[in-house]
């Protein structure tokens, strides 16, 4: 009998250690998946600030080609041109 209660001992032990390292692996996945949707959030607060970087830097390469700078004068030509091709299209739109 004695040889029974120990099996069942040893088992009882090897059970309580999987159910302990079953818990601490929950504990570990709540803690990294919060870390998850934190790192998520801060790369879309990034995106936004290269995002709202990169329409500052067009402005600001617009405006430089408008003050005489060689370099952008193509670009801007083409881009006042397809605005007045926008206006022209809203000013027909509204006439009809």
């Amino acid at each position: 009998m004695s040889k029974i209660e120990d099996i069942v001992d040893s088992l009882e032990n090897k059970i309580s250690k999987v159910l302990h390292r079953q818990e601490v692996l929950k504990q570990t996945n709540a803690k990294l998946s919060e870390e998850l949707a934190q790192y998520q959030q801060r790369v879309i607060r990034q995106e936004e600030e290269l995002s709202m970087w990169i329409e500052k830097y067009e402005s600001l390469k617009m405006a430089n080609s408008m003050l005489g700078s060689d370099e952008n004068k193509r670009e801007t030509k083409l881009k006042i041109n397809t605005l007045i091709r926008d206006i022209d299209h809203c000013i027909a739109q509204l006439s009809q």
